[in-house]
């Protein structure tokens, strides 16, 4: 058993599902998967009840879960000692990257010229994760999408980042991918895939609202817990559509085209997060240099 096999398991079973911890480690699902199974033989023990879209950690896997991620730690603590990287101060990041695109590198990179001595952690996670690990103390800095997930996260203090059109995005084979534009009257009833309440319970209510004035009553077909990616193979295996906020476009398969809204929708809002108590003093240097590259795009 080497460290690689400890790692995989405590990414899947902290994102509860192989898709989105494959996204994560940067690493395709199949290997990914006989990695944990691997491991799992090699225990002589099931770590996980596996779902269609989800997984779940078995009494064993909860045990194991536990001591593995304590193993990483001290395994982790010995690199940056080994390293004279003891003393480096960590920020703590969570956020979803279609909301930062193409401020995320810019903002990174100045932050690291400007303060060489610390080191940011981003962890790219769902709205209910932002939610919990906010609210036990683990994240100095957030970036959700709109009001009602700030809501669920007590003890922060939020400004607006920035405005993100909503598009729609949907397969090239999609009968509507050879319009410029989408008229929002062809959304009623369209079949759609979304988020699902358990891991994005703002998404469907945001949607839903932005249509609303315009007496559109949207369809969805199917909701996905596991995040984009798995969103991206439901959306072309029902050749079906999604409706998301513009920073989408970095994170889309080429199989896959994005068409703007005629009458164009309100924008979507992206907020920005630190604690309202004593946030750190670098954490609030990088939430200055995010909103400073939002305004210049």
């Amino acid at each position: 058993m080497e460290l690689r096999h400890l790692r995989y398991f405590v990414a899947v079973a902290s994102h509860g599902s192989f898709n989105r911890a494959a996204v994560i480690l940067n690493i395709t699902q199949p290997p990914l998967s006989r990695q944990v199974r691997d491991l799992e033989e090699h225990l002589g023990v099931p770590l996980l009840v596996r779902g269609n879209n989800s997984v779940k950690l078995t009494e064993a896997g909860e045990l194991f879960y536990e001591e593995a991620r304590e193993v990483l730690a001290r395994a982790d603590d010995a690199v940056r000692r080994v390293r004279g990287e003891t003393g480096k101060e960590i920020l703590r990041v969570g956020y979803a990257p279609s909301m930062t695109t193409g401020i995320m590198s810019a903002a990174l990179a100045r932050f690291q010229a400007a303060v060489p001595g610390v080191r940011i952690e981003l962890a790219d996670l769902s709205s209910r994760e932002i939610n919990e690990l906010a609210a036990e103390g683990r994240l100095d800095l957030v970036v959700t999408p709109g009001v009602s997930v700030a809501k669920g996260i007590p003890g922060f203090q939020f400004t607006e980042l920035r405005r993100l059109a909503l598009v729609l995005v949907l397969s090239e084979r999609h009968p509507l991918a050879k319009l410029k534009r989408i008229p929002v009257a062809r959304m009623h009833q369209l079949p759609l895939v979304g988020l699902a309440k358990d891991n994005f319970p703002e998404y469907v209510p945001t949607v839903r609202g932005m249509f609303k004035p315009f007496g559109v009553s949207l369809r969805f077909i199917s909701l996905v817990n596991d995040g984009i990616c798995t969103l991206f193979e439901e959306l072309e295996a029902n050749n079906a559509a999604a409706i998301f906020a513009e920073g989408i476009s970095g994170m889309m398969p080429r199989t896959v085209v994005m068409r703007p809204f005629a009458p164009k929708l309100p924008g979507a809002p992206v907020l920005i997060g630190l604690p309202a108590l004593r946030p750190k003093p670098h954490a609030e240097t990088f939430a200055r240099l995010l909103i400073e590259e939002a305004r210049t795009r």
